[in-house]
């Protein structure tokens, strides 16, 4: 299929004409130099910062839920069956505070656009300052609940920033040292020793499950937040990277075509004079050759009228009302002449036809498909169209050795090529960037015995009458 070995000496002839399909000559210099300096921006883009911070702060919500619920247990266990009284009308309307908290926090999230670092720190200082009212009410820094603000520390040195996290210290180590000065003393019923240290240990040991527990339950969840983030920018920076390289690909294409145009008018000229001299003309054979030449000739000058008249223009000049299976029996018919191959085979099941638009772009990147597949299956290569769903499916199959493995793994990577030359590997890179322009996907997959097969899968609202090439 695409990227297989190759002796065609026509080989790779329309590839610049598919890349010229989306870059005008104008914009080419201007879109290149816009790409380096926005690809910080895109990169740090804020809508990947912003909903990373929206799910943390989420979970900060989960975990002031999860605080609540077990200070109501701790203070009613503490009270009732230990027997230590508490100041419960103080206490519960720290634990109602939370509650409010918790509730505006949930109808102002719902309501934000952005979640903010400061935001974040805000949060977690409001939870330590709840925390330091429970202890300071439940025996001050004797209380050995006290390990809670390690959890506040933990969470706030994977959200937020170094000074945001060091402000956070300086709010907990500030509350300790306030709670072994303020606080008001446990009414410790009259206990022998051992029976107190027993209940301090017990507490200690609670607080350490209770924070063991709480850390690796929301860590790890933030943790797979940032994760998500990261590859997110990572997909960012790929795709900042193949449309850099696209646009230089298109400005060296259309900088070509524009090159190329007056050699190709010097060769006209002569091969015209040529024609007209009696004695060249008067040699059959030779004038055949000059017909072929001349032919061969003007082939090379649409080409290169093409990408100067279509460059950008993928849904403009180039495009035209058609159907379905009007465009693609034309583009079979098209490609079979172009190639004088006869062994092209066109099968088309996709049902009740749909009116589109014909996409000079896409005819390309169809093109390029059957082309490769055709080098390493001169005999046999079949085209199938079909519909899944919303979707037109074009599968280009072949009878040639197939995909080796590390092709398959880096599908639509530049540069991925078993042909051995250097610049290899494009014709794959610029079909998958251009179906994903369309909408698109591209998947491929060998035989279990010889060949392979190409599907492109491409949106019928994409290539619908009034659609748009960037949909």
């Amino acid at each position: 299929m695409l990227e297989r070995p190759s002796n065609r000496p026509d080989e790779g002839k329309t590839l610049p004409q598919a890349l010229a399909q989306t870059f005008a000559p104008g914009e080419l210099a201007v879109t290149l130099q816009s790409q380096a300096d926005a690809r910080s921006e895109l990169i740090g883009a804020a809508p990947t910062d912003d909903e990373t911070n929206r799910k943390n702060m989420a979970l900060l919500i989960q975990l002031r839920w999860t605080a609540v619920v077990g200070q109501i247990v701790t203070i009613g266990g503490v009270h009732f069956w230990l027997g230590i009284p508490l100041p419960l009308t103080r206490m519960g309307a720290v634990i109602g505070a939370l509650v409010l908290l918790n509730v505006s926090s949930l109808v102002w999230v719902r309501h934000r656009a952005a979640i903010t670092n400061n935001e974040l720190l805000v949060a977690l200082m409001l939870d330590v300052a709840a925390l330091t009212a429970q202890l300071y009410l439940s025996g001050g820094a004797t209380n050995p609940f006290t390990s809670l603000f390690l959890l506040q520390v933990t969470l706030g040195a994977v959200l937020l920033d170094a000074r945001s996290t060091w402000s956070l210290v300086a709010l907990t180590c500030a509350s300790f040292v306030w709670l072994t000065l303020a606080y008001r003393p446990l009414d410790l019923p009259p206990n022998p020793l051992s029976e107190t240290y027993t209940l301090t240990v017990t507490g200690m040991l609670l607080g350490f499950v209770l924070n063991a527990v709480l850390l690796v339950v929301f860590v790890t969840r933030i943790n797979r937040n940032l994760r998500e983030r990261d590859a997110h920018l990572a997909a960012l920076r790929q795709h900042a990277a193949e449309q850099d390289h696209i646009v230089r690909m298109g400005l060296l294409a259309s900088g070509a075509a524009h090159e190329l145009g007056t050699p190709l008018a010097s060769l006209s000229v002569i091969l015209s004079d040529w024609r007209r001299m009696p004695d060249l003309a008067a040699d059959q054979e030779l004038a055949e050759d000059l017909a072929e030449m001349e032919t061969s000739l003007q082939r090379c000058k649409s080409i290169v009228t093409g990408i100067l008249v279509s460059a950008g223009e993928a849904r403009g000049e180039g495009s035209s009302p058609t159907t379905v299976a009007a465009f693609v029996t034309a583009l079979v018919e098209e490609w079979r002449n172009a190639r004088s191959a006869r062994t092209l085979y066109f099968v088309n099941t996709f049902g009740e036809d749909v009116a589109i638009v014909s996409d000079v772009a896409l005819k390309q990147v169809i093109f390029n498909v059957l082309d490769n597949a055709y080098e390493v299956s001169r005999d046999w290569v079949e085209l199938l169209a079909e519909r899944e769903g919303d979707n037109l499916v074009l599968s280009v199959s072949d009878r040639g050795p197939g995909f080796a493995p590390e092709i398959l793994a880096q599908l639509g990577k530049p540069y991925q090529s078993s042909k051995g030359r250097a610049g290899g590997g494009l014709g794959l890179f610029l079909v998958v960037n251009v179906v994903r322009k369309l909408g698109g996907r591209v998947t491929a997959e060998n035989h279990r015995k010889r060949g392979a097969t190409v599907r492109l899968t491409l949106p019928l609202a994409t290539l619908a009458i009034g659609g748009s090439f960037d949909a």
